[in-house]
């Protein structure tokens, strides 16, 4: 009996300790499954200055706020639009050809006035008989080249001028006053609007017109030519391999025929057929005869005659490489019809481009045209811009050598 409570007492105890390796054993692998697992934590609280909506300040009770939070304002979400960039202004029109027509004009007379006003130069009234010389020897004529000097005297009496470089603007200003009527351009508004070309002999007045011809045709105008130039056989040929090749008509008389009748001819045909345009050739007159110029004023009465009004344009074409000669002639043909216009010729084998400046201010008639080559498309409207800017176009950057060989 003792025996077998002993055994009891021994498996009972046995029973125990297997309980307890396995309670021992799991509470070894919750242990480890504890550390493998990382610990959960807590997101920390928003700074005070991101609560939004979503957010709110949460009052000592735990409740919100009663006072609501500033919404997001639509310029907080949206990028500030970067710095305008300032475009420069474009270049003006042609620039390129005024500049390679006027290259011989700006070796004659703009580097020789860089000369004058060289940097660092003071200004006093010796410089005024410089820049006199420079310019009447450039023709730009008597009465503009007083007008300039009067202007920086004026403003160096005034202390307006105080460098060298201010003078020289003020040349430039000055220039700009002279042209701001040119290049308005011929209205054509009227049907049919009729342009008389004068001028005289050799000084590229037909082939003016073919090219006039020519740029209006582009426009979509219809057009009449009217041979009016009877007294040479030449011209008459002349404007009819224009007509042919712009592809308009062309209007002529019997050789020798009154140049009046064929003008009044061609308009009468314009008004019946509803063209657009007349351009109207004339005799080539020589300035010095009274007699041919008297006849050009009569064909300006035929022209009212016919037309009912005095001629729309009267343009006056002029040789660049005539210099003061074409000053001379502007006058005379202004005593004879009313110049609208003048159309300066071979503007690119002179060194005489000054001369634009001089016919403008002495007879107050625009420039419309200038010629810089013989191509159709190298009859340009006149831009006084582009022509100064091409004229007056870095003067500094001329070396002394250049300099001393343009003034020789």
């Amino acid at each position: 009996m003792e025996s077998l409570d002993l055994n009891s007492s021994t498996a009972l105890a046995a029973i125990a300790a297997v309980a307890a390796l396995i309670v021992l054993g799991l509470l070894i692998g919750l242990v480890r499954g504890r550390k493998k697992q990382p610990l959960r934590q807590e997101p920390p609280p928003p700074p005070p200055e991101a609560l939004t909506e979503e957010h709110p300040k949460v009052a000592i009770g735990g409740a919100a706020e009663a006072e609501p939070t500033q919404p997001l304002q639509l310029e907080d979400l949206v990028p500030p639009a970067p710095e305008a960039r300032v475009t420069p202004p474009p270049a003006p029109a042609d620039l390129g050809a005024f500049r390679s027509g006027l290259e011989s004009t700006r070796g004659n007379l703009i580097s020789r006035l860089a000369n004058v006003f060289r940097r660092g130069r003071e200004l006093d009234t010796s410089i005024l008989d410089e820049v006199e010389e420079v310019l009447i020897t450039a023709d730009v004529g008597v009465h503009t080249t007083g007008r300039v000097l009067e202007a920086l005297r004026t403003q160096m009496e005034s202390g307006q001028l105080s460098s060298a470089d201010d003078a020289w603007e003020a040349i430039r200003e000055e220039a700009r006053s002279i042209l701001a009527s040119s290049g308005q351009g011929l209205a054509t508004d009227q049907q049919p609007t009729v342009i008389l070309v004068v001028g005289v002999n050799g000084v590229g007045k037909t082939t003016t017109i073919g090219k006039l011809a020519s740029r209006f045709d582009r426009q979509g105008k219809t057009l009449l030519l009217a041979a009016g130039d009877t007294f040479r056989a030449a011209a008459v040929t002349q404007l009819e391999v224009w007509g042919r090749r712009v592809g308009c008509e062309i209007l002529k008389g019997k050789d020798r025929a009154d140049p009046g009748s064929v003008v009044f001819d061609a308009i009468q045909k314009a008004k019946d057929s509803g063209t657009d345009i007349v351009i109207a050739d004339t005799a080539g007159r020589l300035h010095t005869k009274v007699p041919l110029m008297d006849e050009l004023k009569k064909l300006g009465r035929t022209v009212e005659k016919a037309l009912g009004r005095p001629a729309d344009h009267v343009l006056l074409v002029l040789d660049a490489t005539t210099g003061q000669n074409a000053i001379q002639q502007a006058q005379l043909f202004k005593d004879a019809l009313p110049l609208s216009g003048i159309v300066l010729t071979k503007l690119d084998g002179t060194a005489k481009g000054g001369v634009i400046l001089g016919i403008v201010d002495e007879h107050q008639v625009p420039i419309e045209f200038i010629g810089v080559g013989e191509r159709v498309e190298d009859l340009k409207p006149f831009g006084a811009e582009a022509f100064l800017q091409a004229l007056f176009e870095s003067p500094e950057a001329l070396e002394p050598a250049e300099e001393a060989v343009s003034a020789s």
